[in-house]
Order: C-alpha cells, then structure tokens, then sequence
C-alpha cells in the first residue's frame, strides 16, 4: 500500500529560490526511510510539506497525496483529524511547540483526549510507559514539571514519547535524536525501529548523520540544494553510490577504528 506519493513537488518561501525543487518519490507502509542532506537542504521542508504545515508565506507547485489522496483535496478538518493520530511529527525542536506556563502532564492527555476514548488514569498510565521507553525513568516529576524545568534533551524526548503513544501509520521525524546523547540515541532509534516492527509504522526521518541512515532504513534518499540527487534501496546507495555529493557524505562517517577518531584521544 502506497502511504505517501509526491509528484514533481517544488516548493519556495521567498518567490524567488525553491527550497525544495522538482522532487518525486513513493513511500510504501511499513518502510523507514532515511532523507539525509546538509542545512539548507531542504529536508524539513519536504516534512513540513507532507503534512501541510508550510506558512501562508510559502508556495507549492507539484502534488503531495496521503494514504491514496491528495493533501490538497482534504478539507482543514480532515487533515486536522489525521495529524497526530494517522500522521505524527517528532519535530526538531520540540520545546518550541510546548506551551511554557502549562505541566508537561496537562499538554500531554489533552493531546491523547484529542484522539484517545480512555479515562484519565488509563492516559496517565500510557504517558507513563512511553516516557520510560525514551529513558525518562522519573516520570512522575517530568509529568509535573512545566517545560522549562526540563533539558532540552528530556524536552525532546517527552515529544518523541508524545509522536509515538498513538501508534501512527506515518511517523516523520526531523532530526529526532540530535540533541540528545549516544545511549539515549540508540534506545530511540531502537523504539522507533520497534514501532514499525510491531504495528507497521511508516518512517520519514531526516538527519545529517548518513551512520545512522545506513543503521535504520530500507531507502536512503539524498538531498543537495534542494534538489533529491539519490534514491534508493540502503544497501545499493552504500555500496555504489552514483553521486560525488552522496560519496562524500558516505566518507564522512566515523568508525571506531577511523584514524580521525583515534588521534583525539
């Protein structure tokens, strides 16, 4: 089943230069898909774009469709119904979207109410558990906290806990693990890894890290100025990549073993 198709998508903030230009691929259920690409790229912007979420200041030319419809043929409530609970963003950032003078318990059930028909203490329960997954073992004191009692690194995984409690049948993830530490890493990586495994999640993440692309994803897409200048099944994209920019990324990933580690310590 197709859950995402974009057809010749190109997209501009100022008028003048795309942000992202004449990009076209499939996603298909149950597939992790790695976008990777330096700043600028244009990587968020095609997230962003899946959902509808770009400013009234940007413009769009090409189709996006979701789960066999075009996103510009659902009204605002429809797509309003399926953010969160069918389509689920774990943004860069997520303290920016946390409202700073409310609990991180109060923000969490009211996003679960929004899409959940469970009582109060069965939401409580499942907040917990997906904190703990996410290495937030003191969930009691996170729910009771206001955002800026948190770092930024358990700010963002109490969104990637948010991103994943519904079981979402699209999952795209903006840099999710940047900010937080090595081990922490691997545990979201391996939940997020889980999610597809045990309900079919379909997964969209963009990162700068091609070491973690090649780890996670069936295909790895590449990015440059906009521009989609590599597609295709990881293995294949690893062994014979047909782009120099996507050459350079590969040989920017550090081994134990790589020299360049080995001399700083």
């Amino acid at each position: 089943m197709e859950i995402i198709r974009a057809d010749h998508v190109s997209i501009t903030y100022d008028g003048i230069k795309n942000a992202v230009n004449d990009v076209s691929f499939s996603v298909e259920k149950g597939q992790i898909i790695g976008i990777v690409g330096e700043s600028g790229s244009g990587k968020s912007t095609i997230l962003h774009g899946i959902q509808g979420l770009l400013p009234r200041t940007s413009a769009r030319k090409g189709t996006i469709s979701l789960f066999g419809k075009s996103i510009d043929d659902m009204s605002a409530a429809e797509l309003k119904n399926i953010r969160g609970r069918d389509v689920a963003m774990i943004f860069q950032d997520t303290g920016r979207y946390m409202n700073p003078i409310s609990r991180i318990g109060k923000q969490y059930t009211s996003f679960l109410k929004l899409h959940e028909k469970k009582s109060h203490a069965e939401l409580v329960a499942l907040e917990k558990e997906m904190l703990k997954r996410v290495h937030l073992e003191d969930a009691d004191r996170i729910l009771h906290s206001y955002p800026f009692e948190l770092s930024g690194g358990m700010r963002q995984r109490v969104g990637i806990a948010m991103a994943m409690s519904l079981r979402p049948r699209l999952l795209l993830a903006d840099e999710p693990t940047s900010a937080l530490d090595v081990t922490v890493q691997a545990q979201v990586i391996y939940e997020m890894m889980e999610l597809r495994k045990k309900y079919g999640t379909t997964i969209i993440f963009v990162t700068h890290s091609m070491g973690v692309a090649a780890y996670m994803s069936d295909i790895i897409g590449v990015m440059q100025s906009g521009r989609l200048v590599e597609w295709g099944k990881t293995e294949d994209v690893i062994s014979s990549p047909r782009e120099e920019y996507t050459k350079s990324l590969l040989g920017s990933i550090i081994e134990l073993r790589d020299e360049r580690l080995i001399t700083t310590i």
